[in-house]
């Protein structure tokens, strides 16, 4: 079972499904070239990527060169969380990158703030055997958190791989976009060891754990080992990420770009869970073909929704598919797979807020809650999670069933109060830029999602309740996107050096999902 805190195949052009403006990739690059943004786009986005950063900056810490996890709608006075982890970092890192790019700040100015970043990493504690940080930091002193974010409980600091994964993008984006702070990055990259996360006997192929302590902790049984054979053993929480259309597969593509963890662990995932009734408790019964890659066989299951037939993500969310091909160019490195479902993942997302649930708004991930807290939404008919990843604060549940094994309880749902948060869009701009921007604009200008740090993190389109703080992780997707579309590329062409296509692109070509329109 997977843990996320995730023949009618269409082998024509990404543009031949029906999404006005995308065509096929260039070097990553999944903007059409039909599609020219106008110089009014050009500002409009401009000014989203000015203002998104003066959240950013409010959330960094003077000192340190953290940020924090979240800040409320106030970027003047901000009232930070005290506490952060390596991806908020990582994110702030690849914002900086972007800022500069865009001419936001100056070249010095990036490199003291990016300086800055890496220096408190150098010196924090972490795990120093593999080289990878804890979970949580407190933002203000680099400090490493024994309690939990909430400030309730003592914690036992966890080592994730994720989190760590994030963090070695922001690195490698680091060293060849930012040339003065490339020793210190490389420095920081070239002590983390991935291979501490590679379990090959989790299956024919070999899984990623979830991640570690470095002590047992109390209220949590541990399985005691260390898979890389370097320094003591550790203690790995017992789950695996065993699904592969999920934000986990950033941690197998950094370990394959590192050259530390074996290909056959992309192929070990499953693309759906098997079509048979032991499975039944999913959101619906997959269709597919069984194919073999480096000697695995591979169940190329499908979802259908809405005439698309589509590998489904574990909550049907934009932050689980997308946000890894923020760095690596996965639709034009892998056009018979990716090249494929992720644009059918973009049109599935527009389909559902526009034509199903009737929104008039797209856009579904998971973010804060306007009600308050942190909630998961998604377009449900192509996630996994039997519970649901809802797209509305109702919470309402999908179900269509598993044909010849059980009923579905709801295969055709009333939707309520639906939640959109304007990261998913920005996600979705690489393969649908026009549709995103007006979207955009319209909740800018209609639902009022936006203040000074630029959109607010989330909303539901009909109370009109919103979500009025900034989170970090989301801001710095907003900026990733806005650095790929407008600033060709910049994020994976930063990523991407030869070494890292050479160990990736021809791992993911092989292979060929059964996506497609029916």
């Amino acid at each position: 079972m997977t843990a996320f805190i995730s023949r009618r195949t269409l082998l024509a052009s990404t543009g031949a499904i029906g999404l006005a403006g995308v065509a096929s990739p260039a070097f990553g690059g999944t903007t059409n070239s039909r599609w020219v943004p106008s110089p009014a786009d050009r500002a409009l986005v401009g000014r989203w990527a000015r203002d998104t950063w003066r959240s950013i900056v409010a959330m960094t810490d003077e000192r340190t060169g953290l940020p924090a996890d979240n800040i409320g709608e106030s970027v003047s006075s901000p009232v930070r969380s005290n506490y952060t982890s390596p991806t908020n970092i990582g994110g702030y890192l690849w914002s900086t990158v972007v800022a500069k790019h865009l001419g936001i700040i100056s070249p010095r100015e990036s490199l003291r703030r990016i300086t800055q970043t890496l220096t408190t990493m150098k010196n924090a504690v972490h795990h120093v055997p593999s080289g990878m940080y804890f979970n949580w930091y407190d933002e203000a002193t680099g400090e490493v958190r024994y309690v939990d974010p909430d400030g309730t409980r003592p914690i036992t600091p966890f080592v994730s791989s994720v989190d760590n994964a994030w963090f070695a993008c922001a690195l490698m984006v680091v060293r060849n976009a930012e040339p003065g702070a490339r020793a210190l990055a490389d420095l920081l990259l070239n002590r983390m060891n991935f291979k501490y996360y590679y379990n090959p006997a989790a299956r024919p192929g070999g899984l990623m754990r979830g991640g570690f302590f470095e002590t047992p902790p109390p209220d949590e049984e541990t399985d005691k080992g260390n898979h890389a054979g370097v320094g003591p053993d550790v203690y790995y929480r017992k789950f695996h990420y065993d699904t592969c259309n999920t934000e986990a597969r950033i941690a197998g593509y950094v370990g394959f770009a590192l050259d530390q963890v074996p290909h056959t662990q992309y192929f070990a995932t499953y693309r759906t869970f098997p079509d048979t009734c032991d499975w039944s408790w999913v959101e619906q019964k997959p269709k597919g073909v069984h194919r073999t890659y480096l000697g695995l066989d591979v169940f190329e299951g499908t979802y259908e929704y809405r005439g698309m037939r589509l590998v489904p993500s574990w909550g049907g969310d934009m932050f689980e598919s997308l946000m890894p091909d923020l760095f690596v160019p996965e639709a034009t490195w892998a056009p018979r797979s990716w090249g494929i479902n992720h644009p059918l993942t973009v049109r599935a997302q527009i389909e559902h807020g526009l034509d199903d649930a009737r929104y008039g708004y797209w856009g579904f991930s998971p973010a804060s809650n306007p009600k308050g807290g942190y909630s998961v939404y998604g377009v449900e008919p192509i996630g996994m999670d039997p519970g649901g990843y809802p797209s509305d604060l109702e919470g309402t549940n999908y179900d269509a069933g598993f044909e010849g094994c059980r009923e579905g309880t709801n295969p055709n749902p009333k939707y309520g109060d639906g939640v959109v948060t304007p990261h998913a869009a920005f996600l979705a701009m690489a393969y649908a830029p026009r549709q995103a921007i007006d979207n955009l604009s319209k909740i800018e200008d209609t639902l009022h999602v936006y203040g000074a740090g630029g959109f607010y993190d989330s909303v539901a389109t009909k109370s009109g309740l919103i979500a009025k703080r900034y989170l970090s992780l989301d801001q710095a997707m907003v900026m990733g996107a806005i650095g790929n579309v407008f600033g060709n590329d910049l994020i994976r062409r930063s990523f991407a050096s030869r070494t890292v296509e050479q160990r990736i692109r021809p791992l993911i070509a092989m292979e060929q999902f059964e996506s497609g329109v029916l």
